[in-house]
């Protein structure tokens, strides 16, 4: 897997979202996976520390299990997507059974949203950006906005940190979307990585915005 997204990619699948609003110095960091405790606690300090504003895409079983971290993240002033109930991988599964699994995370994120966000504001992203053009179609009948990235970051792979940190330093431009994850698996690269990366940005005069 490469850390950016072909540009072919992007307009043969350009029902679905890959990159941000690119007429102002702004990059969206968006991180998968949680809430999990310690590790989205944390990346929640680094941001405030940056005045930073992110998008978590949060698998709904870790939002039943942590609902008090997922609320943390909304009170932040954070934005938040649907990312399945159980991190399901689209190529393995039947369209019904995708659109039922990411309707029951839904049900998990608005029953802990103050309020609760209106469906059409839905954002989803696919678990490992695995999604049949059949359940693309079926979930935005349901409004949902499919997120996809212009940057994978790697940090849940066997890299260095370093790596994972040229990683984005190396593709980064207004409007990119970049992928981190807020996960124990991610957690070694992410707890390096993604300090360096506020700053980074921060000298260059970014601003860090949620979708």
């Amino acid at each position: 897997m490469i850390a950016t997204v072909p540009g072919f990619v992007k307009w043969i699948f350009k029902n679905r979202i890959w990159e941000g609003p690119a007429d102002e110095k702004a990059i969206y960091l968006t991180f998968d996976d949680g809430p999990i405790p310690e590790v989205t606690p944390w990346v929640l300090d680094q941001l405030k520390s940056f005045n930073a504003k992110a998008t978590f895409f949060c698998i709904g079983e870790n939002v039943q299990k942590h609902p008090e971290i997922f609320k943390k993240i909304i009170a932040e002033g954070h934005k938040v997507g649907n990312h399945t109930f159980n991190h399901l991988n689209g190529w393995k599964t039947s369209t019904p059974e995708y659109v039922l699994n990411t309707l029951k995370a839904r049900q998990i994120i608005e029953k802990n949203i103050p309020g609760k966000e209106p469906a059409k504001n839905a954002l989803f992203r696919p678990p490992y950006g695995r999604i049949k053009s059949k359940q693309v179609r079926e979930l935005q009948k349901r409004d949902f906005r499919i997120i996809m990235w212009s940057i994978l970051s790697m940090d849940y792979k066997g890299i260095t940190p370093e790596k994972c940190f040229q990683n984005v330093i190396d593709h980064a431009r207004p409007g990119s979307v970049i992928v981190f994850h807020d996960s124990f698996k991610a957690q070694k690269n992410l707890t390096k990585v993604l300090p360096r990366v506020l700053e980074h940005f921060s000298v260059l005069g970014y601003s860090f915005k949620s979708l």
